[in-house]
């Protein structure tokens, strides 16, 4: 009897939650603007999509005066900053249709302020990356580093030089986004799966956090269940944060895609870089679908659990439980893991994501709608499928909690902890979205689901789907049928 990762027809975005209402905007039909017909010496406009290929064609032909690049989303043009005032160079970047911006920096120098920062300041609880946007390394800290902590990394800042790096302080707390609760299940902790993916034997495989792979060896899509994949490779801490994870079942098939809820699903059609000015959405288990921009490159974070290298930072919220979520574009580019980061998604923060493109050429995976693996969240959730969560141990599906909720299943409109009109909600996606979270996508109720917002619920239907948790659907495309 095997799996098979089928699509859900129906899911529901939180309705309380302004950031996923505005996430979810995103994803409506619009026109991206066509590149101008003006002479080759104006700017053009370009799709986010395209960046990533231009500056690196740019940066070789550009050499040392080459300084980093990023995307004015409002103006849809690519800014190229360069070092120096050369003519030529400028004229080059302006016949790419590309913006020319004169900084101080060049990419050199910025990467030996980071080799300092390295060397002098790795300590728990701060992070850097470079803003080619002002042109320098942007320093974070935490609210753990004080004292003498603190004092070392702002002496290590000021020795770099003047508008090299700035330094600023973090509300929260740097850490890992793993939690106990639902979505994938594996050693007691509750991450989410980023993205669907073929292996280079062909093998259906999924990528999530590494420190979710460090945790627990095998992973199951419903809580204390029968585990469904094997952790193959996984990297964290160290230059990366990314694992890959085997379905046990050979046969199994998943989706390219990435459902976001409201019955909208986000094919996955490749995997591609980050650009800084980039525009992403992100899901996860506990807060579902979110919005918001990529702000810096090569980000070093040190977690308490160790340092990792070459991550993106951006203003994406994240909370607990939403490690190894995808991050992805409206325009179906796959672009990161999620990693860790500071704050939630009521206060805001940094967060920080594995890049794909990076994650697939260290395990030698592939992505996209042309193979049989693909982006998760195309299923929508990590609990049961159509039939329940009964045979699943969480969550409840068609049977184990009814488009009501308390028929078959016995927990209201929210069965497992979800809400029928929100992220991860009940109806056909409650066992997709196992856990979701009442009207906030998230929180977690202790009542058996007798209301309209009852939060956790524990479903006794045909199919016996108990789902217990807290969090929306992460969108993983774990979706179990018989």
């Amino acid at each position: 009897m095997s799996h098979k990762r089928i699509p859900k027809r129906k899911a529901a975005i939180a309705a309380g939650s302004v950031a996923a209402l505005g996430a979810a905007a995103l994803l409506l039909p619009n026109a991206n603007a066509s590149q101008t017909d003006a002479d080759d010496a104006a700017p053009r406009t370009f799709k986010s999509s395209d960046v990533s290929d231009l500056a690196s064609q740019l940066a070789s032909r550009l050499g040392d005066a080459f300084a980093g690049s990023y995307y004015d989303a409002d103006k849809q043009q690519v800014v190229v900053n360069v070092v120096g005032n050369n003519s030529n160079v400028v004229n080059e970047i302006k016949r790419a249709g590309a913006v020319p911006n004169e900084v101080q920096n060049s990419t050199s120098t910025l990467k030996a302020a980071a080799k300092t920062l390295k060397t002098d300041a790795t300590v728990p609880g701060t992070s850097w990356s470079v803003d080619p946007k002002t042109n320098e390394i942007r320093v974070t800290a935490d609210s753990t580093v004080t004292g003498a902590k603190w004092d070392t990394v702002e002496a290590t800042v000021k020795s770099l030089g003047t508008d090299v790096a700035t330094l600023k302080k973090s509300a929260g707390t740097f850490k890992t986004f793993v939690s106990g609760g639902d979505a994938i299940f594996g050693g007691g902790a509750r991450c989410s799966l980023g993205f669907n993916v073929v292996t280079g034997d062909g093998s259906p495989a999924f990528l999530t956090a590494g420190h979710c792979g460090v945790a627990a060896a095998q992973w199951s899509d419903a809580q204390d269940g029968a585990p469904i994949a094997t952790v193959d490779k996984a990297t964290f801490p160290g230059d990366g944060d990314f694992a890959l994870v085997k379905y046990d079942d050979p046969n199994t098939q998943a989706v390219s895609e990435v459902n976001v809820g409201g019955g909208q699903t986000v094919q996955i059609s490749q995997a591609a870089d980050a650009t800084v000015g980039q525009q992403v959405l992100r899901m996860g288990s506990t807060t579902g679908l979110n919005d918001g921009n990529v702000t810096g490159l090569d980000a070093t974070v040190n977690y308490p659990e160790g340092t990792v290298t070459g991550l993106i930072q951006t203003d994406v919220c994240a909370e607990p439980g939403d490690s190894g979520g995808s991050l992805f574009t409206q325009d179906g580019s796959a672009i990161g893991l999620t990693s860790g980061g500071s704050g939630d998604c009521t206060v805001g923060g940094e967060t920080f994501f594995q890049p794909v493109t990076t994650a697939l050429a260290a395990v030698g995976a592939t992505i996209g709608a042309g193979d049989a693996g693909g982006a998760g969240a195309g299923d929508a959730g990590a609990g049961a499928g159509d039939e329940g969560a009964g045979d699943a141990g969480a969550g409840a599906g068609d049977a184990g909690a009814g488009d009501a909720g308390a028929g078959d299943a016995g927990a209201g409109d929210q069965a497992g902890g979800g809400a029928d009109d929100q992220a991860g909600g009940a109806g056909d996606q409650a066992g997709d979205q196992s856990g979701a979270a009442g009207d906030q996508s998230g929180a977690v109720g202790d009542q058996s689901g007798t209301g309209d917002d009852t939060g956790a619920g524990t479903g006794t239907g045909d199919d016996t789907g108990a789902g217990t948790g807290n969090g929306a659907a992460d969108g993983s495309g774990l979706t179990e049928s018989h």
